[in-house]
């Protein structure tokens, strides 16, 4: 009593309990007869959980038990076994879905964990997968969205019945052949089932490569571990580690103990050397006791002159270009490549900001000084020609204010030119003189103004 289901990634052998669940292993088995689960959607895909399928929508809400095909629609669903008990004790047990009140229809699900025991007593399990745990794991591992729907299409292409101990009711829609596929059951909307996926299309030649050195250095470490040279493949440095290079070849593990102990308590200074030649590479890692220690150094020691060479110091964290080994891991010189590379172009840049001359503005616009003082808002619809009259402030040493200079003495030589004329200031109004009356009331000569010192005249 078993079924095979062709996935879109596998093949999928299901062995059914018909003796303690023989009414679900009946509506499941004629299903697949008359190939009802033909290009259903794996819809619902729960990592470490379960997957979820046998509905013809894809949605979710649909799907019919084989009762309805033989009594109608009011034998959609069918009443919940519960007895005897099954419990969905390991990966890979076969249940059919509860609609919510306590029946079942189409749908089924296959659990991806061991011990889901809060799926007991809710749905019916019928089932286990036999053969074709490979082919779950990868149904597992699929990338799917917020609702659990996978980005690429999962579908069960063919049913195959391998031993049915139930005779087919009368008037069982049985199809001589699998039917084709509809366009409508293709069109999920999503990336085709049957569609390539190419992980490096869109990726530059540097960042494959990246990506490729990447997979080598792992798979490296994972041998490295089998042979007990790294205590885990997934080593990764700390944060309170620093990385220094540019080293002198002479400096030794004592010299920077001292020189980096001034920061803080140090656990292990380690200067890298060839694991071959045992020639030190001018790189160390230094491990302090505390991150705080740690980062002081990082400020304080970049760029430090130590035994005629200036040094550079960075976190191990940051220093993406080297496979960390850990401590007392071989190295070589061509761990380092990559990191020199990027060192080197850091600085370059760095450099280059550094000596970039700044641009200033080299013109400076202004007019020639006129005479505002009667009123500055008419004074330019007075003096039309001070509009024109723009002079452009150059850099002394050009050809071009050489040029003006010449321009300027012919300018003087032949007139004012361009030049606005000059205003001359008019004659302030003189103050007519008082009349003095006399003593008869009559208008006397006029009186001037005197020095108070000279006598009156008779």
């Amino acid at each position: 009593m078993a079924v095979l289901l062709e996935t879109t990634l596998g093949d999928i052998v299901i062995d059914l309990f018909t003796d303690e669940r023989p009414k679900t292993s009946l509506n499941f088995l004629k299903l697949c007869k008359i190939k009802y689960y033909n290009y259903c959607l794996f819809h619902n895909v729960q990592r470490d959980f379960m997957v979820q399928t046998g509905d013809p929508t894809g949605s979710g809400r649909g799907g019919d038990s084989v009762f309805s095909k033989l009594y109608g629609d009011q034998a959609r669903f069918f009443d919940v076994e519960k007895v005897p008990r099954i419990k969905h004790k390991k990966k890979g047990m076969v249940s059919m879905v509860n609609n919510g009140n306590n029946q079942h229809g189409s749908q089924f699900l296959i659990t991806t964990a061991d011990g889901v025991d809060y799926l007991d007593g809710v749905h019916t399990v019928f089932g286990e997968v036999s053969e074709g745990l490979e082919v779950l794991a990868k149904i597992n591992e699929t990338f799917v969205d917020k609702d659990f729907l996978p980005f690429q299409d999962i579908r069960i292409n063919h049913t195959v019945v391998l031993e049915d101990p139930f005779d087919d009711p009368p008037n069982l829609p049985v199809p001589d052949s699998s039917p084709e596929p509809t366009k409508e059951q293709l069109d999920s909307g999503r990336i085709g089932a049957d569609e390539a996926i190419d992980d490096n299309e869109g990726r530059a030649a540097e960042e494959l490569d990246e990506l490729l050195k990447e997979k080598e250095a792992k798979t490296q470490a994972i041998l490295l571990e089998m042979v007990g040279d790294l205590p885990d493949a997934e080593v990764k440095p700390p944060e309170n580690v620093l990385f220094v290079c540019k080293l002198n070849p002479v400096t030794t593990d004592e010299d920077l103990d001292i020189i980096f102990s001034r920061f803080g308590a140090i656990q292990c200074c380690e200067i890298i050397r060839d694991w071959k030649t045992g020639e030190s590479l001018c790189y160390a890692f230094i491990e302090f006791e505390k991150e705080e220690d740690c980062e002081k150094a990082f400020f304080k020691m970049d760029n430090v002159l130590i035994d005629d060479r200036r040094i550079h110091v960075d976190f191990s964290q940051s220093v993406s270009k080297i496979k960390w080994k850990g401590k007392g891991g071989k190295y070589s010189k061509d761990d380092f490549k990559a990191y020199e590379k990027d060192v080197d172009t850091r600085s370059k840049l760095a450099l280059k900001d550094k000596v970039k001359p700044k641009l200033e503005y080299p013109f400076r616009v202004y007019i020639n000084p006129i005479d505002l003082t009667l009123n500055p808002y008419t004074a330019r619809e007075q003096h039309p020609v001070a509009k024109q009259h723009v002079v452009l402030n150059r850099p002394k040493s050009t050809r071009y204010q050489l040029l003006l200079d010449d321009e300027e003495e012919e300018e003087e030589e032949e007139g004012p030119g361009l030049r606005p004329p000059e205003r001359k200031q008019p004659k302030k109004p003189e103050k007519p003189e008082k009349q003095k009356d006399d003593e008869n009331g009559r208008g006397s000569q006029k009186v001037s103004k005197v020095d108070p010192q000279t006598p009156p005249s008779p």
